[in-house]
């Protein structure tokens, strides 16, 4: 006869805390293998510079060693030149102690703990500089650190996606995709618009700062023509895949034309998502021209039916993004003064923009044209 105390609830509860335990002690325990392999790379990589500097040893010597530690050990993998020679590149990269301290010097956005990064650095000495970069180093798998060495050059943006990888736990494709849509660069730009200071506690305004950017890229969405906002949003939810990538890790999708009752009335939320790490529901409005005063108003009153009708008792208040096409920044400052809910404002692009430098010094697609047509009309006059 079977024991009663297996089908109780009791029993389902405590088998899904163990589970949960198991599977907390194997990440753990895969982090902690992966930190200790980066270490002993670093190690490797420093090695081979030091003796090459100090005993004029060639290149050879990386041949040499990857034939006798593979001889060593034969069920070891990782020990090939390329990957030794990954080493050597890994501990270059991050030994400088001056390049690094300038490098922190320039991240003055609090962005996934990059401010606090800065401002620690600046008070260490150029030893402890370079061990901190290891251990950040060793945060990330390395497949992950061979991408940021080989797709990044400049060491603060590699710090950037160091720290941004470590923080969110990002895969390498989300990386790869953070990198090539050019992350580090939409971090830094102006305009990164929102009233989180005000309307959250201290600690949790600075994660949402770190959540919001300044524009979101669309492109990956394929339009070149003016749209309605409901094509929009269904375009977004038919590759919602890739906006989820766009709008950064911890995102968890809830619904579109979110319903949240009031009375007898409805009302309709464009996007609803959770956060996973600021624990709270975040609304997503679309717009498809320039923001309006009103648009603030609205998202507070949709915050105020989420937080009254939907908020779980230990999550944290719920955010507002609006996404429009264009913003003007003492307009939007203005439009969220009053407003005591969280609510923060972003453009979004349909397809990639020129970096400031090049505007206005690339003919434009009319000049083209006629160029074009200049040249064509002279190669038939040869002929």
């Amino acid at each position: 006869m079977a024991d009663k105390s297996m089908t109780s609830p009791d029993y389902t509860t405590w088998l899904g805390e163990v589970k949960s335990r198991i599977q907390s002690a194997r990440i753990s325990a895969a982090r902690s293998v992966n930190r200790e392999l980066i270490l002993l790379y670093w190690d490797i990589g420093r090695g081979i510079v030091e003796k090459q500097q100090a005993l004029g040893w060639g290149e050879s010597v990386i041949n040499r060693l990857s034939k006798d530690l593979n001889g060593a050990f034969p069920e070891t993998k990782g020990f090939s030149a390329r990957n030794l020679r990954d080493m050597k590149r890994l501990f270059q990269a991050y030994s400088d102690a001056i390049v690094w301290r300038q490098a922190a010097a320039k991240l003055s956005e609090p962005i996934v703990g990059q401010l606090k990064w800065r401002q620690a650095v600046a008070k260490l000495k150029g030893s402890e500089i370079t061990a901190k970069l290891r251990q950040l180093v060793a945060e990330i798998p390395w497949g992950h650190n061979l991408l940021i060495l080989n797709k990044v050059t400049a060491p603060a943006e590699r710090l950037y996606y160091l720290c941004a990888t470590a923080k969110f736990g990002w895969t390498r494709k989300v990386l790869l995709n953070q990198i090539k849509a050019g992350a580090y660069e939409r971090s830094l730009a102006d305009g990164k618009t929102h009233n989180f200071p005000a309307a959250l506690p201290e600690h949790l305004a600075e994660q949402a700062e770190e959540t919001l950017k300044s524009a979101y890229n669309l492109g990956f969405l394929g339009i070149g023509r003016e749209i309605r906002e409901r094509e929009l949003e269904e375009r977004l939810i038919e590759r919602l895949k890739d906006f989820i990538l766009e709008l950064g890790y911890g995102f968890c999708f809830i619904g579109r034309q979110h319903r949240v009752a009031l009375g007898k009335k409805e009302y309709f939320i464009d996007l609803m998502f959770y956060h996973r790490f600021l624990k709270c529901l975040v609304a997503i409005e679309l717009k498809i021209g320039e923001f309006k005063p009103e648009f603030a108003g609205k998202m507070d009153f949709y915050l105020n039916l989420l937080n009254d009708k939907e908020r779980a008792p230990d999550d944290n208040p719920s955010i507002g993004i609006i996404l429009c096409a264009e913003k003007d920044d003492v307009e939007v400052e203005f439009a969220l003064k009053s407003k005591t809910n969280p609510i923060g404002v972003a453009e979004y692009q349909l397809k990639p923009t020129l970096p400031k430098e090049l505007k206005g010094k690339l003919p434009s697609a009319m000049e083209l044209s006629e160029a074009i047509g200049l040249q064509t009309k002279k190669m038939k006059k040869k002929r």
